[in-house]
């Protein structure tokens, strides 16, 4: 989806928000207005950018590296199957563990800059990647493999050239999945330890009861976010030329079909 059709829902929910401030009239600190968000936002651009672009770049470290990795692990499982049943229990234990557990520990191990936020976003981001790429790759068409096999092609022939370009879609959907994802871990892992980022003004403005100020970071988070998956969405379509989205009405397709 791309930005434009995300903006209507938008639209509706500073709406609801506003509507919400005029009915129940909250206190400032409990509940700031859309203005008021605006006010800070506005007020302490130069400060909140300059830790967003921090996040900014924790977050696409993160995306970067879980990405490569996932890739790599689902298809090292699916070339290596006996390895494969050996390292996915072990995927599946660390995806199991809370990300609160796991913040403190790489901060105390990664220290409190850059590295332990980084490494947190990997964690999110490799799972969805991993999973969905090596469902892909187990889901090869069975008619398919039989037709290579009468070519005798060789396990990592077929791997490479066959089972590999039709598990793409299956990878460009985990990537669109853990892109919104990603800065979840960076934003975590501030809040544990951290003396920059969104998420330790989140912090420290909770702690003085300026929530507009956290309304504004909060929205600058949002719109990463929408950008980062955008962005995803825009370069993943290079991946699988071959697989458009159906972007018509479903009365439309079975119109031209009919006819």
């Amino acid at each position: 989806m791309s930005l434009p059709h995300m903006l209507p829902g938008l639209a509706g929910l500073v709406a609801l928000w506003q509507a919400i401030v005029w009915l129940v009239a909250p206190p400032r600190y409990i509940l700031p207005s859309p203005l008021q968000v605006t006010e800070a936002l506005l007020r302490q651009w130069h400060f909140l950018l300059q830790n967003g672009l921090i996040t900014l770049a924790e977050v696409l470290l993160g995306l970067l590296c879980g990405g490569l990795l996932g890739f790599s692990v689902a298809f090292l499982i699916a070339a290596l199957p006996r390895l494969g049943r050996l390292l996915w229990p072990m995927v599946l234990i660390l995806q199991a563990l809370p990300v609160f557990v796991l913040a403190p520990i790489l901060v105390l191990w990664f220290g409190f800059g850059m590295a332990s936020k980084a490494v947190m976003a990997t964690i999110i981001i490799f799972f969805p990647v991993a999973s969905a790429f090596a469902d892909g790759l187990r889901r090869t068409d069975a008619a398919i493999l039989d037709a290579v096999a009468l070519t005798k092609a060789s396990h990592w022939q077929t791997l490479r050239l066959i089972r590999l370009p039709l598990a793409l879609p299956s990878l460009v959907s985990g990537l669109r999945v853990a892109a919104p994802l990603a800065p979840i871990g960076a934003v975590v892992g501030e809040w544990v330890g951290a003396s920059a980022g969104l998420g330790f003004v989140m912090v420290q403005s909770n702690a003085r009861m300026q929530t507009d100020t956290v309304f504004a970071a909060m929205a600058l988070l949002a719109a990463m976010t929408l950008l980062l998956r955008t962005a995803v969405d825009r370069l993943t379509t290079h991946l699988t030329p071959w697989a458009p989205e159906i972007t018509s009405k479903p009365l439309q397709i079975v119109s031209r079909r009919i006819k």
